[in-house]
């Protein structure tokens, strides 16, 4: 656009002021949140999901997690599919900066691992009290202790539905990974969290077979 920027990479960014900036055309970026937040749906509920306009390369941690949990992934230029085994096998997860583990996708994963054969361990390396979601999760039978920056979930083979609180962004998004899976029906309170952060997030999932529903 003829700006004058630099220092990308950097712990300072200078921009030097031009008198006009030039039209181009650009594609957005995929939101590498949204399409960790659908495979995992996807392998909690022993599916098959298909992600189109999806970039592997923005993803690679997460998609390497769910590979070590039994997952089944195939990445074309086109797609990214992933096949559910018909249990996950619990993995542990360090939150990093990019391009690492993000601590964005900490509670979702954690959401499909209250449901994994054997225990995982979570650290949360980025951020400080991310863990509230949890209290939740135990309400519906997940087995989760939380000790400072570190949970520990030894999974279980069924959760209950019952009505819950999305506390933020990413655990109200948890909340409703885990429903489902959960036997029964499960109300998510405070979904303007979660509506902040997905866009027709009930309609996609209702495609891929999910019974949702908006008060």
């Amino acid at each position: 656009m003829g700006a004058k920027v630099k220092g990308a990479g950097t712990n300072t960014i200078e921009i030097v002021g031009v008198k006009r900036l030039k039209d181009v055309d650009y594609n957005i970026m995929p939101d590498r949140i949204e399409a960790g937040t659908f495979l995992v749906a996807g392998a909690i509920t022993e599916g098959k999901v298909k992600l189109l306009n999806a970039d592997a390369n923005q993803i690679q941690p997460i998609i390497n997690k769910l590979e070590e949990a039994n997952c089944k992934i195939e990445v074309t230029k086109d797609y990214i599919q992933l096949i559910a085994p018909k249990r996950l096998k619990a993995v542990d997860i360090k939150t990093m900066p990019y391009p690492g583990f993000p601590t964005d996708m900490q509670s979702v994963f954690a959401a499909a691992m209250t449901k994994a054969k054997g225990t995982s361990v979570i650290v949360e390396n980025i951020f400080e009290n991310r863990y509230k979601y949890t209290q939740e999760l135990i309400r519906m039978g997940a087995k989760i202790t939380i000790e400072g920056r570190t949970a520990v979930i030894k999974g279980v083979k069924r959760v209950q539905g019952t009505t819950v609180r999305a506390t933020d962004l990413r655990g109200g998004a948890a909340m409703v990974i885990v429903a489902l899976s959960a036997k029964g029906i499960t109300e998510v309170e405070n979904i303007q969290y979660i509506l902040r952060g997905y866009e027709k997030l009930d309609k996609k999932l209702e495609g891929l077979g999910a019974k949702i529903y908006i008060k």
